[in-house]
């Protein structure tokens, strides 16, 4: 992979795939699945700097795995892989 270094308070966060059949096993193409809102944060940023210039760390780490908002961030793709690059104020929690 592509070494990707999120600025400030942003996260890469690698979604994970949704189930491709339902319960009943009929297989859902593409254009049906919702997006996804799990992921693995494979980068963080350094932190959040503060109107008196003092950097505030993420309390997301690399290889938390979270929940973040629906329609959050922007979608990137490196090395035939997607990923997303989010704000930490989008990821709503971290799963353990």
């Amino acid at each position: 992979m592509a070494k990707v270094k999120p600025l400030g308070d942003r996260v890469l966060i690698q979604p994970e795939d949704q189930e491709q059949t339902t319960a009943s096993g009929l297989v859902l193409p593409d254009t049906a699945k919702e997006k996804p809102q799990e992921g693995i944060v494979i980068a963080a940023g350094a932190g959040r700097v503060t109107d008196d210039g003092k950097t505030v760390a993420l309390e997301i780490k690399e290889g938390d795995k979270v929940l973040y908002a629906k329609y959050a961030g922007t979608e990137i793709r490196l090395d035939d892989e997607d990923y997303l690059i989010v704000s930490e104020r989008d990821v709503l929690a971290i799963i353990s």
